[in-house]
């Protein structure tokens, strides 16, 4: 059960944002813990007279005052150690607070002027606008093949090539990439384009048809504006966004200047623990290695909100601002979403989008209400009890929009009870995340680590992944045909119906960037799961008894009963099963070994990674062959029923996990993932 909730933690992490582990789905029976959900979008339904439109209340000292009550009992209650909250209104900095440390060991408290965060892939906003303003400039085309942008290949789907306009709305194809995602140490950050051509990961559906987040696609964009623009990616930023909005502190460079990473906030996984975590690098920098104080996101967000002007400077021109906003790419039915760049998150029915990001240690959340004039940025520096900093940033949006934002609760008719039963027992089932690596060894995680949803007696539906604060399953009522929506906020859940079965779902706030796809039944839990640790317990008993064997004939003084080609076969397939225990249970050790630590996905472990692979493909199809010259050899002999038996279960065993190697690409000598 604990590899399971580790998968899912691996897989939900990556649904919010730029962490590898740390991401969609969830095993049979087991809840996402809340802290790994992604940002809420919709809050709850506030009163039914409730009209659109910012409320009076939304004043500084108002604001200063609820902030006040809200974050020092909120970091007090998830164990987290600071957090930096910026709210704009009508084009000026309404409120910009710290709260709590931001260097524990000295009690520094965080300062928004002058505390850098790092707010993960919300950096993604800042290689978008980059884009855009060289689409503007007439340099770039958003629906161009991306190749004649660049020094290597990126293949056509079924002859269709990838486009900026395919990245900018996440729906490129490409599988997840994981391979040095994080680091530890500077010296294992390699030039964006030795980083991008390393491995371009697979293509695994049609450009534009399929939301899949990328992070590679992204720092592919960040290098198109290098190559297109002729400077590096972190002068491009700095000259063209940072130095009009006057953003002195702010950067992407990796290793940070020395007099900005003593300005940066130290990253915690709890504030009781205390223990300082390392700078954080990211070798896919344009998706997530921003650093930068509260008050400088502030100035972004008045940017975006004022259509690109903020003063008497542009970063965007009006109609190119609007055009990144309002552009947007379906995901399933009427779900919000992805715009160029920007996913949707329209709420109480005020207008958002946004962008969430996370690293290991950083959780952050930016949301713009465009026609009200306001957004609000908000950044923690733990992780907090249990990954609980969740917690912060998605209660803090949500009861800022209640309170500030408040709008009529949807009022859709619904269906009556009979077609809600059936339409719940049509989408129940397993689901495996559109994000996810398909062609490389980490695919097994995904394997482990789906998504179910349940039918319940009264007709709703439930999605353990998507819980509420508290760790509980939401309940999703069907509001139309095939769309759902959840009983205590206004977030809705959709599915794609193909010649009368679900093909796929999404729900939000995740619909924007990723969907849900229905398991083959060889996929699912129930067959996946029985196969895989089945087989394994069966070696595991066979390499067992090996040696209590030996020691009850030693202790009764009884001769080993065979000989000749029985004894050979007897003895071969102890070995074949140890060796392939061992080869299978290094492979899975080593992918859960990653998913609790980055560091492990370095560059620098590609020889262990290609050492334990190696093993393993050579020692899965000699573990396969032994079994089935055992079991022919014992089916062949005199030896009792039992023997027999045990011999065909082994075989299967043996069988079943060459399979399963072969399936999820645990064959293979490469290091790519």
């Amino acid at each position: 059960m604990q590899l399971f909730k580790r998968a899912q933690v691996f897989i939900a992490l990556l649904a919010l944002g730029l962490v590898t582990a740390t991401a969609g789905a969830q095993a049979p029976a087991t809840e996402v813990p809340p802290t790994l959900q992604p940002p809420a979008t919709s809050a709850a339904p506030p009163p039914a007279d409730a009209m659109p439109g910012p409320t009076d209340r939304l004043t500084a000292s108002d604001l200063e005052a609820w902030l006040d009550g809200f974050m020092p009992y909120a970091l007090e209650q998830t164990d987290v150690a600071g957090s930096v909250v910026v709210v704009v209104k009508d084009g000026q900095v309404l409120l910009q607070k710290g709260y709590g440390f931001s260097d524990l060991a000295k009690r520094t408290p965080v300062d928004p002027e002058r505390t850098l965060f790092r707010p993960g892939s919300v950096s993604k906003l800042f290689t978008w606008t980059a884009v855009m303003q060289l689409v503007e400039q007439g340099k770039l085309n958003l629906d161009e093949d991306v190749n004649k942008y660049i020094d290597f290949k990126i293949p056509a789907f079924d002859g269709k090539p990838v486009t900026l306009r395919n990245i900018m709305t996440h729906t490129s194809g490409m599988e997840e990439v994981i391979r040095g995602l994080i680091a530890n140490d500077e010296k294992e950050i390699l030039p964006l384009a030795t980083t991008l051509k390393h491995w371009v990961p697979e293509r695994e559906y049609a450009p534009g048809s399929t939301p899949a987040y990328s992070n590679y696609a992204t720092a592919l964009a960040g290098y198109i504006v290098e190559r297109t623009s002729g400077k590096s990616f972190d002068d491009y930023i700095e000259q063209n966004i940072f130095l009009p909005l006057g953003m002195q502190h702010s950067t992407f460079r990796q290793p940070i200047q020395p007099n900005l990473k003593a300005m940066t906030s130290k990253g915690y996984e709890t504030a009781s623990d205390g223990k300082e975590k390392p700078y954080e690098y990211i070798n896919l920098a344009p998706a997530g290695s921003l650093a930068s104080p509260g008050s400088e996101m502030g100035r972004f967000m008045i940017a975006h909100l004022n259509n690109g002007a903020f003063g008497d400077r542009r970063i965007l021109r009006d109609e190119t601002a609007r055009e990144m906003h309002g552009t947007g790419q379906a995901s399933v039915g009427p779900l919000n979403k992805m715009m160029l760049g920007f996913y949707e998150t329209t709420a109480n029915g005020h207008r958002a989008i946004a962008h969430g990001g996370d690293t290991q240690w950083f959780h952050s959340d930016l949301q713009l209400f465009l026609d009200d004039g306001i957004g609000i940025y908000v950044s923690t520096n733990s992780s907090g009890k249990e990954g609980s900093a969740r917690l912060i940033r998605d209660g803090l949006v949500t009861g800022f929009v209640n309170r500030y934002l408040p709008g009529p609760a949807r009022t859709d008719g619904g269906v009556d009870a009979a077609t809600a039963k059936a339409h719940a027992q049509m989408i129940a089932g397993s689901y495996i995340s559109s994000r996810r690596a398909a062609s490389n060894f980490m695919s097994l995680v995904y394997m482990m680590g789906q998504t179910k949803v349940v039918a319940n007696d009264d007709g709703t539906i439930s999605v353990p992944m998507l819980g509420t604060y508290s760790g509980a399953a939401k309940k999703w009522r069907e509001v139309s045909p095939f769309l759902w929506q959840d009983t205590s906020s206004g977030d809705r859940l959709a599915a794609d119906i193909v010649d009368g079965h679900v093909t796929r779902f999404s729900a939000e706030p995740l619909a924007a960037i990723m969907v849900f796809q229905r398991a083959s039944w060889w996929q699912s839990p129930a067959v996946f799961m029985s196969l895989l640790f089945g087989s394994l317990a069966v070696l595991l008993l066979t390499v067992l008894a090996w040696p209590v064997s030996a020691l009850v004939r030693r202790h009764y003084g009884v001769r080993y009963p065979l000989s000749g080609q029985d004894a050979r076969a007897h003895r071969w397939i102890r070995l074949a099963s140890l060796g392939v225990l061992l080869s299978v249970g290094g492979m899975v050790a080593m992918i859960f070994t990653m998913m609790s630590d980055l560091a492990m996905m370095s560059p620098s472990k590609d020889g262990l990674v290609i050492a334990v692979r190696a093993i393993t493909t050579i020692l899965l199809p000699i573990g396969a062959a032994i079994a089935l010259w055992n079991a022919w050899s014992v089916l062949r002999s005199g030896r009792s029923w039992w023997a027999r038996l045990w011999a065909i279960v082994l075989a299967v065993a043996c069988l079943a996990l060459l399979w399963i190697g072969i399936a999820c690409h645990l064959v293979g000598f490469s290091a790519n993932y």
